[in-house]
């Protein structure tokens, strides 16, 4: 059985701790031509935020993932596709590689595990919330990047590894060592994604390429962009394929 996100180029990261472009709906978003939305933020996540943003976006024919960043936030509803749950590989407190995960399991008898999937996560940016959070260790490079990626698959069973460079463009070169250590596992890549270009590039390196902030804070038309530049950057032929 092939993995929900196998097709997909393009995901839409939706903050439920923050608001849309002045005048954009969910309704809006869902018509960039983004492939699925990831519901989920770093801070200032409550039930009752989640469940908000959860029931307006699974009003549209688009996948719907939770991604959960403490127990507290999960909501079960009618219409969602599924949870996608953050390991940080790289964290200094790890909490965030198994902790935060038992608690959840302890806590939350109504896990639906056959639509709950794993990211192995690696954060980049010391400068972003999520590494402040995590303690993550961001001073790490290419060798280690592909050596993680590569624990992540082959020892861990992980289907997914995420780059994330949370609030700024990351090096493709990380992206690039990441995606060269895998076999089967699909790249994910997050982080300063703003425009044509940017996704352009970073979809010559990644499988699938995720927006947030830019959804906030520049609106749908910048999305829109984003999703032609990946799209782009798939249409063209494999490097010496």
């Amino acid at each position: 059985m092939s993995a929900p996100w196998a097709t997909w180029d393009h995901i839409v990261k939706i903050d439920p701790d923050k608001t849309l472009a002045e005048g954009e709906t969910f309704e809006d978003v869902c018509a960039t031509g983004t492939d699925a939305l990831e519901i989920g933020g770093t801070t200032g996540m409550t039930e009752e935020k989640m469940a908000r943003v959860v029931e307006a976006t699974t009003a549209y024919d688009i996948p719907v993932y939770i991604e959960p960043s403490n127990v507290g936030a999960v909501v079960h509803r009618d219409g969602l596709d599924g949870y996608f749950v953050p390991i940080v590989l790289n964290a200094g407190d790890p909490f965030w590689v198994t902790g935060a995960h038992k608690e959840w399991a302890r806590l939350d008898s109504d896990i639906d595990w056959d639509r709950t999937f794993s990211e192995a996560y690696l954060v980049l940016n010391p400068d972003s919330s999520v590494a402040t959070y995590t303690e993550a260790d961001c001073e790490i490079d290419a060798d280690e990047v592909a050596a993680y990626a590569e624990v992540a698959e082959r020892m861990f069973g992980q289907r997914i590894v995420y780059v994330e460079y949370s609030g700024t463009f990351g090096d493709p070169e990380m992206v690039r060592a990441a995606a060269g250590a895998v076999e089967e596992a699909s790249i994910f890549y997050g982080g300063g994604i703003h425009d044509y270009g940017s996704a352009y590039e970073m979809g010559h390196h990644a499988d699938t390429i995720v927006v947030g902030d830019l959804v906030h804070e520049e609106g749908v038309d910048a999305v829109e962009e984003t999703v032609e530049g990946v799209r782009e950057a798939k249409s063209e032929p494999v490097e010496g394929a």
